[in-house]
């Protein structure tokens, strides 16, 4: 009865939605891996550490617990139905076809946006070497080179993201064990100083008191966006049924390692009191242990890692612009693919729309294109609210009887996921008492009014698109006294 249900469901639209499965374990991994890597841990972690000390390790670890709950979510999901609309498709599936055209066009903004960002932030990078480049020409070629790539294959993409992600993961990594040898063994100009009694003696723990650590929340989840970039991968996948579960497994290894580990010995090396907002303490770290090279290494890893957003950027908005076109929301050229099977129209409109925001940048202050790329972060945060709400669903549905079981359950099923969606109303408050990010949350109800505009617009024109309704069984209550785990 369940497999039947199931087929009704997924009937209005195929999984197997015309690509091709070209990503490996390998490939996966790695993207899963750079997903949680960006330049919020390599420049961000200045501006944090200033703000709240040592205990901004704390927060980490705290923020990593909400980050697996959500990740543990989608992959319950992804497991009960791989596809590359990912989160626009589930919250269509379990909440309507209006919370499909929200979350499609709302996580299409999210790597628009961050696209313009980093296309020009790897431009503004290069400056470092060749200060005479015009940087608007740097952003081009960047775009034009990730553009070509992006139409080539999902297997030019796949490895692309692979060696980007490399670059981060071995700069992290190599500056792990350099400071554990200066800490065991005392070498360099760090080698008297360094020690892990930095982590309490300079004002204790919690130097800037607790709730400076508790508004670090905020800053922290920013540095996390683009982890969910995985489940975009869905339906490229050569087989994601186990290379998806291996992957998001990974996630509490990968954030101990690279978030956690990389600042406990940061702040081991280095007394907190010396970092300072907007430097990146990579750099500083590795200019106190005497490394000469220490702001080209890191000047080059944030340059892969911009790159790398910019790269994943295209491939998110191409995968959900063409979803969004399937179900008719959006203009039906868009579901062309290309003769590599990659979805050549949609990726073209966004990569035009990336490059408006270097033309952006470079006519209009800084502060104005701040406003702009402000809404991804709200974006993200939706994203992952809709993760969860939507497993929540799928859970009721399953304990209904209405769907098959989940091959890949989460750890405490509805019970983390109704606890990550607490935290993650947390930080919007947070957000609203930091003035520096408040315009965010201005920023927001702007697209929401634009999105609602477009759906009415939508239904005169092609009612169709907007009038289908969620199946009966996903609006059934709970099964009686259902282990809701």
């Amino acid at each position: 009865m369940a497999e039947q249900l199931y087929d009704e469901v997924v009937d209005a639209r195929p999984d197997d939605e015309g690509y091709h499965r070209g990503l490996g374990s390998r490939q996966i991994q790695m993207i899963a891996i750079g997903g949680a890597i960006g330049t919020g841990l390599f420049l961000g972690a200045g501006t944090a550490i200033s703000k709240s000390g040592p205990s901004l390790i704390l927060s980490y670890a705290v923020a990593g617990v909400a980050i697996f709950a959500i990740m543990r979510a989608l992959g319950e999901l992804l497991t009960y139905r791989p596809v590359a609309g990912s989160f626009a498709e589930y919250a269509r599936e379990f909440l309507g076809p209006f919370a499909g055209y929200v979350t499609g066009w709302t996580y299409w903004l999210f790597w628009v946006v961050t696209g313009m960002a980093e296309t020009t932030a790897a431009a503004v990078y290069v400056k470092f070497w060749a200060p005479e480049i015009p940087q608007w020409l740097c952003a081009l070629c960047f775009l034009v080179l990730l553009y070509g790539a992006n139409l080539i294959s999902v297997k030019i993409f796949g490895e692309i993201e692979f060696w980007f992600s490399m670059v981060k993961v071995t700069a992290i990594i190599g500056m792990i064990l350099i400071g554990i040898g200066v800490l065991t063994l005392g070498f360099s100009d760090a080698g008297d100083t360094a020690s892990v009694t930095h982590l309490w003696k300079d004002g204790g723990f919690f130097p800037k008191g607790i709730g400076a650590t508790v508004m670090t929340l905020q800053i922290v989840m920013f540095a996390y966006l683009g982890v969910e970039l995985v489940g975009v991968t869905a339906g490229e996948s050569e087989n994601p049924k186990k290379t998806l579960p291996r992957a998001i497994n990974t996630l509490p290894w990968r954030i101990a390692l690279f978030y956690i580990g990389a600042l406990v010995v940061i702040l081991s090396l280095v007394p907190w009191t010396e970092f300072r907002p907007g430097v990146s303490p990579f750099v500083a770290t590795f200019g106190k242990i005497g490394i000469p090279a220490a702001a080209g290494i890191i000047n080059f890893v944030v340059l892969t890692a911009a790159l790398s957003s910019c790269n994943s950027g295209m491939y998110s908005t191409g995968r959900m612009l063409r979803d969004l076109a399937l179900r008719g929301q959006a203009p039906g050229r868009l579901t062309r693919l290309n003769t590599h099977r990659t979805p050549a129209a949609a990726i073209t409109v966004s990569t035009l729309l990336m490059g408006i925001g270097v033309v952006l940048n470079y006519l209009v202050p800084a502060k104005a294109f701040e406003y702009i790329t402000s809404v991804a972060t709200v974006c993200g945060l939706w994203t992952w609210a809709m993760i969860l709400i939507c497993q929540i669903r799928y859970r009721r549905a399953w304990k209904g009887g209405h769907l098959p079981p989940p091959t890949f359950k989460a750890p405490g099923g509805v019970w983390s996921s109704w606890a990550a969606l607490a935290f993650l109303a947390v930080v919007v408050v947070l957000i609203g008492l930091d003035p520096g990010n408040r315009i965010s949350l201005y920023v927001f109800p702007i697209w929401a009014v634009l999105l609602v505009a477009g759906y009415r617009g939508l239904g005169r024109r092609a009612p169709e698109a907007v009038h289908a309704v969620a199946h009966d069984h996903l609006h059934a209550p709970d099964g009686d006294g259902a282990d809701p785990r």
